[in-house]
């Protein structure tokens, strides 16, 4: 028995010692805590900034840019050229009929909105009551801003002015200008004033109500510009002289009440003229501006607006044998006209041919059919009024010709106002004042 136990004697010492000599697993030791951090939109670098307002919508890209002064500067990288075009106002019309029916329906509808694309363009409105939408008519329709006025007025009284900014939908009612305004010896022509129309000088800033506007006056016979100066609200107003030199030898009746912004400055049209009045919104001086001779002096309807690729002045006009014609503004040399340079001629008899029951009869088809106006969106379009026959845009590029109408059978009225974003530098630019006139 002895040999056994110290057997198992020395098998316990080697278990003990080789348990002894082998070391104990280590500790688990703690995962290293690893700090999250987040990253904010300030933390973007300008390029992806950019990169990020490249993708919005007009609307969106406009409030984007007033965040901030950084964001302001992404902004002017990521805009278009041209404004960006969100839809048109207009007063609609009931169907006229052929002739020798009357041409027009003298019936006045309020001014409704129609936006280019219904999926991605705002629904503006002019958010006007009943009885203001009725009595007020559109007279400009500028850097955001739309100007309105009574639709029936005495001509020689100065008349309150409406403007409304349709995107933020805020409003102001200017005064009619003071009597104090004017000196009294320089006031000698309030019986023989006549007022023409309203049109929007500059804006200075988006979030705030803050523009200029000018009235425009014949006083006598020569014009006078009348500058109301809003800041937030806030209107003063300010009569400048007559413009000496710039005779308006005929009726007043003559002028076209609405404008054109085109090229920079301020145009008015005058019926059987083979001019324009011409105002210079920065130094708002008076000048005419001659049309062509084939146009002016046959008394052809023309109308003067820009051209879409690059905003040259320009003007269009169908002639008698309905072709369009195309003039743009280019230097004084032996193959212009009075200053303009035929650009392109369209025929549009196959193109007025597709207009359901226009007559076939060429006198009468001049007689039926004329140039209403040019899409101030430069959009490439004009428009195209018949007498009873519908009114139609017809696009110069790809000769499709569209007819305007609503679905509840109106026509689009004329004028047609396209509503544009403004851009730089009207918006994004720093605020400074407006309009400085010695």
């Amino acid at each position: 028995m002895a040999p056994q136990s110290s057997c198992r004697g020395r098998e316990d010492q080697t278990l003990a010692s080789s348990a002894a000599a082998s070391p104990r697993p280590p500790a688990m030791a703690h995962a290293p805590v690893v700090k999250t951090t987040t990253t904010t939109v300030a933390d973007l670098t300008d390029l992806v900034l950019q990169a990020i307002l490249l993708r919005l919508s007009p609307a969106d890209l406009l409030r984007a840019a007033l965040t901030c002064h950084r964001w302001r500067r992404a902004a002017t990288h990521a805009l278009p050229r041209v404004p960006p075009l969100l839809g048109y106002f207009f007063h609609p019309q009931g169907p006229g009929n052929p002739p020798p029916m009357p041409m027009y329906d003298t019936t006045h509808h309020p001014a409704v909105f129609l936006p280019l694309d219904a999926a991605s363009s705002p629904c503006l409105s002019l958010d006007l009551t009943p009885g203001a939408a009725s009595s007020l008519s559109i007279q400009d329709v500028h850097l955001g801003l739309v100007l309105l006025l009574p639709h029936s007025r005495p001509k020689s009284l100065l008349p309150r002015i409406l403007a409304v900014d349709p995107a933020s939908r805020r409003r102001v009612l200017l005064p009619p200008p003071p009597r104090d305004a004017l000196p009294e010896r320089d006031d000698r022509w309030r019986r023989d004033r006549c007022v023409i129309g309203v049109a929007v000088l500059a804006r200075a800033h988006p979030s705030r109500l803050t523009f200029d506007a000018v009235c425009l006056t014949i006083d006598g016979d020569l014009p006078r510009a009348w500058v109301a100066s809003v800041r937030e609200g806030n209107c003063a107003w300010r009569a400048l002289p007559r413009a000496e030199g710039i005779t308006i030898n005929f009726d007043p009746w003559l002028f076209e009440g609405r404008c054109v912004h085109a090229a920079g400055n301020i145009y008015w049209h005058i019926c059987n003229s083979s001019r324009l009045l011409q105002l210079d919104p920065c130094t708002l001086d008076f000048s005419f501006m001659p049309v062509p001779a084939v146009l002016g002096d046959r008394f052809e309807k023309y109308r003067i607006g820009e051209t879409p690729e690059d905003g040259r002045l320009c003007m269009a006009s169908i002639v008698e044998n309905l072709r369009l014609q195309i003039w743009v503004r280019g230097e004084a040399r032996c193959s212009s006209d009075r200053g303009w340079l035929l650009e392109r001629k369209i025929c549009m008899t196959k193109l007025l041919d597709t207009v359901p029951g226009l007559p076939k009869d060429s006198m009468m088809r001049v007689l039926c059919t004329w140039l209403s106006d040019m899409d101030y969106a430069r959009t490439g379009k004009v428009f195209i009024t018949t007498w009873g026959y519908g009114r139609y845009s017809f696009h110069l590029e790809t000769s499709k010709l569209e007819r305007l109408v609503m679905e509840d059978g109106k026509e689009h009225g004329n004028p047609i106002y396209a509503y544009t974003l403004a851009w730089p530098p009207e918006f994004l630019a720093q605020e400074t004042g407006l309009l400085v006139v010695d």
